[in-house]
């Protein structure tokens, strides 16, 4: 065991997260890539309210957060098998956009009935999204059409005073952290890359 690693105890954060979600208010939240602003994903308000906060056009549809398999069996209809090798197997946070939603709200999903979803394996979100058992929106923590933070340091004071609870774990770290990839993945099992 290393004695000089620094461990964070976030089950206050997860908890006053919960609680915050539960009353459809809104969280800002490191995830396993950039921070981001977040809220009930099945939550029709919540989620306009994240589109006032950012101030960004409702046809931009958002990313979900699962914890699991589970999870993401429930919110998406049909998961095609390629999408299970390239959550194991991709290097980096992969978002998947895929056919035929269920579960969340249609604030989160794009006109066509698709949506990005990306399941993932940061502990810090995993645990929350496992405990609250429902998918949580992500979308970056910066107002539409600005530069999205690469940490905590870089987010706004209109985001931060937008937002009904800030998690305190990760905001001291100094790393650049990017946005996931995005590929587009169809139920017959074509895939098309949208975002490196």
């Amino acid at each position: 065991m290393d004695n000089n690693k620094v461990t964070y105890d976030f089950s206050e954060d997860i908890r006053c997260c919960i609680e915050v979600l539960k009353k459809g208010g809104l969280i800002l939240y490191p995830t396993d890539t950039i921070w981001g602003i977040g809220c009930d994903a099945t939550n029709s308000e919540a989620i306009k309210k994240i589109y006032q906060l950012k101030k960004r056009d409702a046809s931009q549809s958002l990313i979900s957060l699962v914890c699991d398999e589970r999870m993401l069996n429930r919110v998406v209809k049909d998961v095609p098998a390629v999408a299970w090798d390239i959550i194991e197997y991709s290097e980096k946070p992969i978002t998947i956009i895929y056919d035929e939603i269920h579960w969340i709200a249609p604030e989160a999903i794009a006109a066509n009935g698709s949506a990005a979803i990306r399941m993932i394996k940061d502990e810090f979100c995993n645990k929350l999204i496992y405990k609250f058992n429902k998918p949580l929106i992500s979308t970056s923590a910066n107002i539409s059409g600005e530069p999205a933070p690469s940490n905590f340091n870089d987010i706004s004071k209109d985001i931060k005073n937008g937002v009904d609870y800030i998690v305190g774990y990760r905001q001291r770290e100094k790393v650049k952290h990017t946005a996931s990839s995005i590929i587009r993945l169809k139920n017959d099992g074509e895939v098309a890359v949208i975002r490196k």
